[in-house]
This record gives structure tokens, C-alpha cells and sequence, in this order.
């Protein structure tokens, strides 16, 4: 089991991260080896109607093998709106086997956290500040998307602290269904001035 971790941004659309790694290969070698060893039971008579019974272990012969480091190189396709946790399995790549198939390697995926976008579910969430004077009067803003593209804000009316604004189809990809997406919903602060008003300032 390998854990590969993405930050939120590359959730937006299909990535392929190359992976490589130096994989035990099974490879014949000189000589023989014992395998597929069992227990098989014995019946030995000791005497007229004495038998006794003894556990033993049976072996095969089967050629020899050695494990040999061989360079691989996987790509892992990671889908639009893949969720934490999920596993991209490759199928007889992970650990060899002598005596059968080698096993399953399987990708974990980690989603890492992102300084300004929330995410949960298929929605985005993020804060926008926007000054005192903005919050009376109104305001127009460009703010930039995860893959760089810019969501248009307008706001004509009295916008309060904690107020919200939902922007549909503006959230991130369905993993089951790319074409329908979540929401982004902006929370807003209010940055109040520092210093009190002046009368100046209060009356004008």
C-alpha cells in the first residue's frame, strides 16, 4: 500500500503522477528448491493390529528462483473530484510470491488541506475580507478559482459579517458524475477601521 497525498487544486481535473519504484521479480536460478510443503499424515504398523499415526511434512521439488530489483514505473490517473481514502489498485504489481501470483499494489489517496479553499463533499467553502466602506456601499471583486480561473463577485447591497454568498457549479467535479459539480459558498468579513472615526469623518 502506497499513499500518494494532492492538495484540493488538482481535484479540478485529471493528473497523472508517475510513480517509480524497484520491484522484487521472481527469476529462475540454478538448482532445485523444496515448495508447496503440507502436512500429510503417516500410518505406521508397529505390530499385529498395533498402527501408529504420525504428522509429517511433505514437500515438492521445484526449480529454483531468486529475487531480482527491476525498475517500474506506474501511472496513477487521479480522477476530477477523487475523495480521501480512495485506493487506485494495480493488479500483480506489488509483492512476489515464489510458490504463486504476486500480489496487488494498491495507491492511497491523501488529500491535503488548501490555505484558502475548504472542501466538503463536492462544495467549496472560502472567507473573503472586504473593507467597512465595501460592506455599506457594495463592491465588484475577481477572486481566483483553485485551477487559477476567476469567479466575478458583485455585491449592490448592505453586506453583513458572515454573510454568504453561494455561487453554483463553482465547487468541484462529482467523482461519479464529472458533469455535475458542487457550490462555492464565500463567507464574509468585515474589516472595521482600527482607529475610531474623526468628527471629520463621522459627519462627512
Amino acid at each position: 500500500l502506497v499513499e500518494t497525498q494532492e492538495r484540493v487544486r488538482v481535484l479540478t481535473s485529471s493528473s497523472v503522477m508517475q510513480v517509480v519504484r524497484n520491484k522484487p521479480v521472481a527469476r529462475q536460478a540454478p538448482g532445485k528448491r523444496k515448495c508447496n510443503c503440507r502436512q500429510e499424515m503417516r500410518t505406521t504398523q508397529l505390530g499385529p493390529g498395533r498402527f501408529q499415526m504420525t504428522q509429517e511434512v511433505v514437500c515438492d521439488e521445484c526449480p529454483n528462483v531468486k529475487l531480482v530489483n527491476e525498475e517500474r514505473t506506474l501511472e496513477v490517473e487521479i480522477e476530477p473530484g477523487v475523495r480521501d481514502g480512495m485506493e487506485y489498485p494495480f493488479i500483480g504489481e506489488g509483492e512476489p510470491h515464489v510458490d504463486g501470483e504476486p500480489g496487488d499494489l494498491r495507491f492511497r489517496i491523501k488529500v491535503l488541506k488548501h490555505p484558502v479553499y475548504e472542501r466538503r463533499g463536492d462544495d467549496l467553502y472560502t472567507n473573503v475580507t472586504i473593507s467597512l466602506v465595501e460592506a455599506l456601499t457594495g463592491f465588484e471583486m475577481d477572486i481566483a478559482h483553485l485551477d487559477g480561473h476567476k469567479v466575478h463577485i458583485a455585491r449592490d447591497k448592505i453586506t453583513k459579517p458572515g454573510a454568504k454568498l453561494w455561487k453554483k457549479g463553482e465547487g468541484l467535479p462529482n467523482f461519479d458524475n464529472n458533469n455535475i459539480k458542487g457550490s462555492l459558498i464565500i463567507t464574509f468579513d468585515v474589516e472595521f477601521p482600527k482607529e475610531q472615526l474623526t468628527n471629520e469623518q463621522r459627519e462627512g
